[in-house]
Formats: structure tokens, C-alpha cells, sequence
């Protein structure tokens, strides 16, 4: 089989030969010092670098060369994320599984780990527990078991998840890392109002792949490769990638692992939010020691830092698998989640002392995430515990246009603020909040915008007084809060029956305006308050036709002239390319008063 990025078979787009001389090809160029300086410009660039490519910096052994590989890879997180790092809770469901995993706890053969799974009232509980610890994302997890946790569980749970309001609490974005399904089953994970779907692809080297997944429909390399494809089908745009270091070849996933954002960004024209950089941990029946591609801390911060430039705009996550020593290590090379206060049993918050008789992981990093919390702001970093970007619909190509862009800095950074605010009052020891309150006023400052600096000083107030989940987007605010008159105007522009109102329809995805046959149909003008990427929030107007007749029709057309004169871009909607007279006339208009405008030709 020949590499195919852009297939949709598994084997294709991670084609093993592909793999294997990408490896050779980074071994070969691993000393050619010209061709590394000539990828770390590319890289500079912020557009990302191939796996090939990614490969040799992976690879690089000039310890000058490493330092400024290391140096890169935090400017870029900072010029994608800034100091910003989002916070997370693992909320284990259940340990049924029917897979036998050679790595994982949880295999069907194992005997003496108890099976627990959580009823909607365990859940409300633990939900109420993490809300008391200040957690507002979790990411729920259970294995494959279509009897015991079938589609319709994991659904009420999440419905359960989002209708608990403790005290100040809310848990605001629920993320799902649950075993490959179908485009069925992930439409209605979408419908549930999830954030991101997360799958772990464990190894990319199928034949080892199916030697660690001997029975269970995991063992299946097809059909799980190719679960992303199926949930970007099911509607789920955010999706989140990553390798379970030590199964393999750190070299081979590595690379296996790019050319999968690589396969996603090229087919669905959005690359991974997230990337997660797990290693084999000991748990109940798993000895790590048993693997014999385990990987030193010093390879696995080079991994992150080469993840970082080759697909700058991706979330990196590092997980409480790992120790504070090394997460402090690793966070500065491009990481932009951790998760904070974890317990990785089925269930367990709501317990005083951690269980670990369901655990699937030893916890390497046991602090509580008021701890975790002081120990990010102590480092200068900026705890968030941000959701808006999902709850105001930015995930899939909206959310990357902006990232790419640097504008998603905008809004998160404010957002950052504000939520670490909710946190501090709400949850913090008196030590963190004293730290907490110095980072705010000292951040305030690094808002560019003093309007939004004001905005942020007068949430701020509101938090105080009890106030609890504001978010800003576009310009200035967000899109339920930014007035009509600082929105951009858009309008729609033609003669009767152009198809504008269908375009319009199209545009907002929502039936905004009646469509027929019969001219005339839009007799008054329609306004829509909405998002549009990159402008930000917008008001888009269908208008009547240009050419309206009648007494009632001059009436209208005097009407849409005079929404022109507020409009700060112009949609001319035509039939032919040639323009009707009343086509030209009102062009000429749009021009003199120098209104920038697109012309569309419609049917």
C-alpha cells in the first residue's frame, strides 16, 4: 500500500513503509546541521513542519541545536497560548471491559481488580465533589463493555454531569475519552453537547498493535485508526489524538502520530485539538517494566517540544501519570492542559482517602488542585479554567482559524482571568488566593485593549459580588453581550428571487429567512446576531429586492437603501453575470460610498 494522506483507510494515511523511511531519513539527516537550521526556520514560521521533517529535529543530536529546538517550542506555545494553562478532572464511569489489553488494568481476564460502575447518583455525587475542588471540565472515561456501559449509559451521564449546580460550582464542558464507536453513536455524543471526543490510538504499529489487543473488538486496528474520520462524520469537530509511550518504538509512534493530525487537518480541514503524551504507568496486573520501549524523561520532553513545533496550534496535555518533577519540566515545552487533583478509580472523589483497588494508573502527582494551582502561578503561569470557546461554538475550524491566527488570545487571556477569579474565591486556600489575586492585577496589565482591561476590572467586581460566569469574544466581549452597534453589519444585496435569503440561510446555517418561488417573499428586512470567523461577532441582514414594485414595494426598497448606509460590508447577490439595471445602480452606490463588497452569483 502506497502513503496516502488523504485516504480514508487506515493503512494508508499511517502507511507503515512511510513510517520506517521517515525514521531512516531522520537518522540519516540527524548531524546535517544546515537541513535542521532549514526546518527550524519553517517552524518559525508557525504553520507547522511535516512528520518528516519533525523527524530529523526529533532525532537532532547537537546539543545546540536541541536548545533551540527546546527554545522554539516555547515561543510557539506562548505565541498560540500565551502563559495560559487549562485544568482538568478525569471522572472514571466504569472499569467493565471486555478487551483483554495487555497494558491496561482493566483487560477482561483480570479476576481480582473489583468491577464498579457508577449509578446517576454516584455521579451526582462526584460531580458535586470535583465542583467543591473548583473543577470545571472533566474528561469521563469507561471501558468497552456494550452490556454493562453501552451509548445510553455514558448519554445519561453526561446529562446528569451537566445538570448538577452546587453552591457556585457548574461543571462547564464535559470531554469523552470512550472506545471507538459509530457515526450513530458519536451524532448523538455531539447531540449531548460534549466538547472534545478523545481516543488514544495506544500504538501505530499494527502488528504489535494487535499482539497488545489480543481479543475484544479493540483488537480491530482498522476501525479504531479510523474512529476520528467517523466522529468528524458524526459531527464531533473537536477530536483529540494520542500514543500510549512504551507500547513501541518511541521513533514510530512518533511519527505515526503527526501524520494522523497530518491525515485529519489534509481530509477534514481541522487538525487535532488536543494531543495527549501518556507513558505506560504500573497499575493492578501491569508491570511496566514487562515493555521494552520505555522512554528516558529527558526523550520525552523532546517528544512534547517536537509535538509543539510541528503542529503549533494543537492543546498539548500532560496528565497526573506523571510526577510534579517532570511536569514542571515539561509544561514550559509547549503543554497547555494538565489535569489537577486526579483520581484515576471508578469514582473516588467523593471518598476522603483515595481508592486504589479500581485505579487504571498509579497517580505519580498526588496534590490536591488548590496545590497544583499555587504551584502554576508560583511558575508564572496563568491556571484557567476557561470553557467559552466551546459553549460560545468555536471548536472545529472556527476555533483553529483563530488559533492560527493568534487571535484566540483575545478572549482567553481575559477569560483566564476570570474564571482563576470564580477559583480563588470560591475554592482557594488563603495562601493561594493572596498569590492568585497579585497574578490578576499584574495580568490585567497585559491586556492590550484598555477598554477590555476595564471590562475585565468591572467583572472582576461582579465575581466579587457573586456574579459568576462571564466570557469575552470578539472584539471586545462576548457574542451574547456585544452591542448591535459594535458588531460588523453585513448585507444582503439583490433583486427579488436572487437567492438571497436561501445564501443568508446557508451562511447562518439557521432558517433565518422564508425562501420561495414566488418574488417578493422577503418583504422586510431580517436580522441575524451571530459569530463569523475571523471577523467575529457580526449582524447579518437579508434584505428586500432591489427592484421591488408597487406602492408597499417602493416603500421597501427606500427601506434597504437605508440599511446600506449602516452596513460595513455589502453582499451583492446576482442571477447572471451580466447585472440588471437595478444590479448596476446600486453597485455604483455601494462604490461611492466606498462600502468594501463582494459580488455573488447565485443559481
Amino acid at each position: 500500500m502506497e502513503y496516502n494522506m488523504k485516504s480514508m483507510k487506515a493503512e494508508e494515511f499511517i502507511n507503515d513503509a512511510e513510517i520506517l523511511e521517515t525514521i531512516q531519513y531522520a537518522e540519516e539527516n540527524k548531524n546535517n546541521i544546515a537541513l535542521v537550521d532549514e526546518i527550524l526556520e519553517k517552524a518559525r514560521k508557525l504553520k507547522g513542519i511535516s512528520h518528516r521533517e519533525a523527524s530529523v529535529l526529533l532525532a537532532c543530536e547537537n546539543e545546540e541545536k536541541v536548545k533551540e529546538i527546546y527554545d522554539l517550542a516555547e515561543q510557539i506555545k506562548k505565541d498560540f497560548y500565551g502563559n495560559r494553562i487549562v485544568l482538568f478532572a478525569p471522572l472514571y464511569l466504569s472499569n467493565y471491559c471486555v478487551n483483554g489489553c495487555l497494558y491496561c488494568p482493566y483487560h477482561l481476564k483480570n479476576k481480582h481488580i473489583p468491577r464498579k460502575k457508577l449509578t446517576q447518583e454516584e455521579v451526582a455525587k462526584e460531580v458535586i465533589a470535583l465542583q467543591d475542588m473548583g473543577h470545571k471540565r472533566l474528561a469521563i472515561e469507561a471501558g468497552e463493555d456494550p452490556v454493562n456501559n453501552p451509548i445510553e449509559y455514558i448519554l445519561d451521564c453526561i446529562k446528569t454531569i451537566y445538570s448538577i449546580k452546587h453552591k457556585n460550582g457548574a461543571i462547564r464542558r464535559v470531554n469523552v475519552n470512550i472506545a471507538a464507536t459509530t457515526v450513530e453513536n458519536y451524532t448523538k455524543l455531539k447531540d449531548a453537547g460534549i466538547g472534545t471526543y478523545i481516543l488514544f490510538q495506544e500504538t501505530y504499529h499494527k502488528k504489535n498493535y494487535e499482539i497488545l489487543h489480543p481479543t475484544g473488538p479493540k483488537h480491530d486496528y482498522d476501525y479504531h485508526t479510523e474512529a476520528m474520520d467517523r466522529a468528524m462524520e458524526g459531527g464531533i469537530d473537536d477530536v483529540g489524538i494520542g500514543v500510549l509511550f512504551g507500547l513501541d518504538n518511541y521513533k514510530y509512534e512518533f511519527a505515526g502520530l503527526l501524520m494522523h493530525a497530518e491525515h485529519l487537518e489534509a481530509v477534514h480541514g481541522v487538525g487535532p485539538h488536543t494531543i495527549s503524551v501518556p507513558r505506560v504507568k504500573p497499575a493492578d496486573d501491569i508491570d511496566p517494566t514487562e515493555f521494552d520501549n520505555s522512554l528516558s524523561d529527558d526523550m520525552f520532553c523532546k517528544i512534547a517540544a517536537c509535538i509543539r513545533i510541528a503542529v503549533p496550534y494543537t492543546g498539548m496535555i500532560i496528565s497526573t501519570r506523571e510526577t510534579p518533577e517532570v511536569r514542571a519540566k515539561i509544561i514550559r515545552l509547549g503543554v497547555s492542559q494538565i489535569s489537577g487533583g486526579s483520581r484515576t478509580s471508578v469514582g473516588g472523589y467523593a471518598e476522603a482517602e483515595r481508592p486504589h483497588d479500581t485505579e487504571q494508573f498509579d497517580v505519580s502527582d498526588n496534590r490536591t488542585l488548590d496545590e497544583v494551582v499555587n504551584w502554576l502561578m508560583r511558575t508564572g503561569y496563568i491556571p484557567s479554567f476557561c470553557t467559552a470557546c466551546y459553549r460560545e461554538g468555536r471548536t472545529g475550524d472556527r476555533f483553529m482559524s483563530l488559533c492560527k491566527s493568534g487571535q484566540i488570545q483575545n478572549c482567553c487571556h481575559p477569560n483566564a482571568l476570570m474564571t482563576l477569579k470564580e477559583f480563588l474565591i470560591d475554592y482557594a486556600s488563603e495562601d493561594t488566593r493572596r498569590i492568585g489575586e497579585e497574578m490578576i492585577e499584574k495580568e490585567i496589565g497585559n491586556i492590550p485593549k484598555e477598554k477590555v482591561q476595564q471590562i475585565v476590572r468591572e467583572r472582576l467586581v461582579k465575581i466579587e459580588n457573586g456574579d459568576r460566569d462571564f466570557r469575552f469574544w470578539g472584539r471586545f466581549m462576548s457574542l451574547n453581550e456585544t452591542p448591535s452597534g459594535e458588531r460588523i453589519h453585513i448585507g444582503f444585496f439583490g433583486v427579488r428571487n436572487a437567492g438571497k435569503s436561501s445564501l443568508v440561510n446557508r451562511i447562518t446555517n439557521q432558517q433565518m429567512s422564508l425562501v420561495s418561488d414566488v418574488k417578493g417573499t422577503t418583504a422586510d428586512a431580517v436580522k441575524k446576531a451571530m459569530e463569523l470567523l475571523p471577523l467575529g461577532p457580526v449582524v447579518i441582514i437579508d434584505t428586500a429586492g432591489i427592484d421591488d414594485e408597487g406602492t408597499l414595494g417602493e416603500l421597501r426598497v427606500k427601506a434597504t437603501l437605508e440599511i446600506l448606509k449602516s452596513c460595513d460590508i455589502a453582499v451583492l447577490v446576482t442571477e447572471n453575470e451580466e447585472l440588471q439595471q437595478a444590479e448596476g445602480e446600486l453597485l455604483s452606490l455601494i462604490e461611492n460610498r466606498r462600502i468594501p463588497y463582494i459580488t455573488v452569483h447565485n443559481k
